[in-house]
């Protein structure tokens, strides 16, 4: 762009910066890489994906979909593990930048790490998200918003919604989630109609679990309680039902 102001023009110039990578969440498997190589790739340079050690073969799809387009070998690479593989990435001298989506403290890791190594660093980790439901919300809307917002995705997405803040009369609206909640069907991802599958992992569940239980003890109540479901189909599963606690406040260890 020229003369920006008298006297001053601004150019942009723009240069490859050699090898990039990007270590993925497990929540979005296909999506999340696709944020990353794609844009990296059309800027010129080359990448390598790390793809969350829990759900890997995703992106063994998406490396069959570069084959087939024609993209050269060499210009899209993947490599699978875990927290030495990721270690690896951060340390490595001729990676030049690094993008991540994930958890908090594997995202505080990998940025310190990186930007130490003099890396650009791009890390995307995990959120509180509030509801603020106003005295002069639709009350069908708020409702159907909030249930769809906390438990899409069995909860396990950045933009989940944790917490709700009823204003005013509104704090009489809570027990009306239940209903809603409790209509949700509970599956396998890959069958019809299903609106909650499992969590990820067996882990992930049994810290649910953990954090719900505290909640009593410390001065909540659960008014909604998911956390005994089992799904008659698949015993074994990481299956939770929707759960609603009442009466939280902020020091409590199920808010934080």
């Amino acid at each position: 762009m020229q003369n920006i102001s008298r006297g001053i023009d601004t150019y942009s110039f723009r240069m490859p910066l050699g090898v990039c990578a990007g270590v993925s969440a497990f929540n979005f498997p296909a999506m999340i890489p696709l944020w990353m190589f794609p844009f990296a790739i059309t800027c010129g340079n080359t990448f390598v994906l790390k793809p969350s050690e829990r759900v890997p073969g995703a992106t063994d799809l998406l490396v069959k979909l570069t084959q087939e387009i024609g993209l050269p070998k060499g210009v899209f690479n993947v490599v699978q593990g875990g927290f030495e593989t990721t270690k690896q990435i951060c340390q490595h001298p001729d990676i030049k930048a690094i993008s991540f989506v994930g958890g908090n403290s594997a995202g505080e890791y990998i940025y310190r790490e990186g930007a130490i190594q003099g890396k650009r660093m791009q890390c995307n980790m995990g959120a509180k998200n509030h509801g603020v439901i106003m005295p002069d919300a639709d009350k069908e809307d708020a409702l159907n918003a909030l249930v769809n917002a906390a438990f899409g995705a069995s909860g396990q997405r950045c933009m989940a919604l944790s917490t709700v803040v009823f204003v005013g009369e509104t704090g009489g609206w809570v027990k009306e989630l239940i209903p809603k909640a409790q209509s949700f069907k509970i599956g396998a991802g890959n069958e019809e109609g299903i609106d909650l599958s499992p969590v990820c992992y067996k882990e992930l569940k049994e810290r649910i679990i953990k954090l719900v239980g505290t909640a009593e003890k410390e001065g909540a109540k659960v008014i909604l309680d998911g956390t005994n479901y089992t799904h008659p189909k698949y015993p074994q599963g990481n299956f939770l039902a929707p759960t609603i606690i009442d009466n939280v406040t902020p020091e409590m260890t199920v808010y934080k």
